[in-house]
């Protein structure tokens, strides 16, 4: 029996079609349903619409359920996550589980459930980001004396180390938290209580349900409530899409400097993989998957704005197509930042790279810089440079002076950290812990 049954039963092939891939999905929802409802019925009482002694029963029953789910062995029979809560509380309870839907939407429900997995899995992102900026910064210290030859247009250019070229990925990391960080507050609004889009008559306390969630404020307009589905969800992926970014042209890194061709880097032997027709071959597949798995998720914006870019206000079932492409993206990315935190300690670099002669011409800016502090004009300087390395003359032997904020002389690791920590205690992650803590504990 479908909780909005009205005495009918739809044919077979519309229930298939409509419920899709609901039940699979909401699995993935249900700890949060679960926990969604709980704060509900809680207001409810305190409202006067659910009486002190059927809230009593319910939350020890939903707690029950919550574990369940939090364990992996909470399965769906009906529709969703959210018929199927109702259908267990009112078997196990009788007609004090039909209440808890007073007041709500599946809108609300569904709309509810999403914010507080993906509050959830932000907090594990931004943990493995932490992580693996860490590494970053602690590799980069260790290395920040080892040169390597810099690059533009994939042309030697200037002298670099690879102090410098991990100190950038983790600077690039500590900008991402300021995407995280925006996603995270827009994630942080609470639409419990805009029901189907137009609120209820109900006399709901939508901030006491906000602060039972651990939300630092509501989706205030009912009609907004409903429209950010898929806008929000498009924002969150692409703070994503721009973690993604920087990890992804990190793995092409990888694979680029660990070619023959390179040899810049080396990976264990362990972390490769082979040929089936050529014995030689060690192939960084890690580097190579990360950059295909962090292509695709750059993708998913775009595909959530497709799914809902012309819908006018309110909801549709459209929006049930968003969770296929939304929820897998967490996995997809937290793989990604864990292999690339396992793999990044046991990767060496090739020492006394820009004693090769292939590199000599990285000296060129050195050379012309040199001249200037002699007295020579920059330009003048230029063309002496430029003329001898046409002529096969080029040859420079002296100290490299890299002093400035961000050179290879200067990294100021030590200020990119500041900035990353600084960013990252913006996030209120005791905040939301204490207020999901207090609602388990108190059912």
């Amino acid at each position: 029996m479908k909780i909005w049954s009205k005495g009918f039963d739809n044919a077979p092939e519309i229930d298939a079609f409509t419920v899709g891939k609901d039940r699979e999905l909401d699995l993935m929802l249900a700890p949060w349903d679960i926990l969604g409802t709980m704060a509900h019925i809680t207001m409810l009482s305190e409202v006067g619409l659910l009486g002190a002694d059927e809230l009593a029963q319910l939350l020890p029953e939903l707690k029950k359920l919550h574990q369940e789910a939090v364990e992996g062995r909470f399965t769906i029979e009906g529709e969703d996550v959210h018929s199927e809560v109702e259908a267990r509380l009112t078997a196990a309870l009788g007609d004090i589980g039909k209440k808890v839907h007073t007041g709500r939407s599946r809108n609300d429900q569904v709309a509810v459930d999403i914010k507080l997995y993906t509050r959830s899995r932000l907090e594990k992102t931004v943990e493995k980001v932490t992580r693996l900026f860490n590494l970053l910064q602690e590799k980069s210290e260790a290395l920040k004396d080892v040169l390597m030859p810099g690059y533009t247009h994939l042309q030697v250019a200037m002298p670099s180390s690879f102090g410098l070229w991990l100190g950038a990925y983790a600077e690039s990391l500590a900008d991402d938290l300021v995407m995280l960080k925006a996603a995270w507050d827009v994630t942080d609004e609470n639409p419990l209580g805009s029901a189907a889009g137009y609120g209820s008559s109900a006399p709901l306390n939508r901030a006491r349900t906000t602060e039972l969630l651990g939300f630092g404020t509501l989706d205030y307009n009912s009609i907004y409530a409903q429209m950010s589905r898929g806008r929000g969800e498009r924002m969150v992926a692409w703070a994503y899409s721009a973690v993604a970014e920087t990890i992804g042209r990190l793995a092409y890194d990888g694979c680029l400097f660990t070619s023959q061709n390179f040899g810049f880097l080396h990976l264990p032997d362990a972390f490769t993989t082979g040929s089936s027709i050529m014995p030689q071959k060690k192939n960084p597949d890690v580097f190579e998957l990360v950059r295909g798995h962090c292509n695709r998720i750059q993708g998913i914006p775009g595909t959530l704005r497709y799914i809902t870019g012309n819908l006018p206000s309110g909801y549709f079932r459209d929006m049930q197509l968003l969770k296929e492409v939304y929820l897998p993206m967490f996995d997809e990315l937290d793989s990604c930042l864990d292999i690339l935190c396992f793999a990044l300690p046991d990767i060496t670099v090739t020492e006394g790279l820009m004693d090769k002669p292939i590199y000599g011409q990285a000296f060129c800016v050195e050379e012309v810089n040199r001249l200037v502090e002699a007295g020579v004009p920059f330009r003048d300087a230029y063309r002496q440079v430029g003329h001898a390395v046409q002529d096969g003359t080029f040859h420079y032997e002296g100290e490299l002076h890299h002093t400035h904020e961000g050179s290879i002389g200067n990294l100021c690791n030590d200020r990119i950290r500041e900035k990353f920590d600084e960013r990252l205690a913006a996030f209120p992650f005791g905040r939301v812990a204490a207020a999901i803590g207090k609602l388990l504990q108190n059912a």
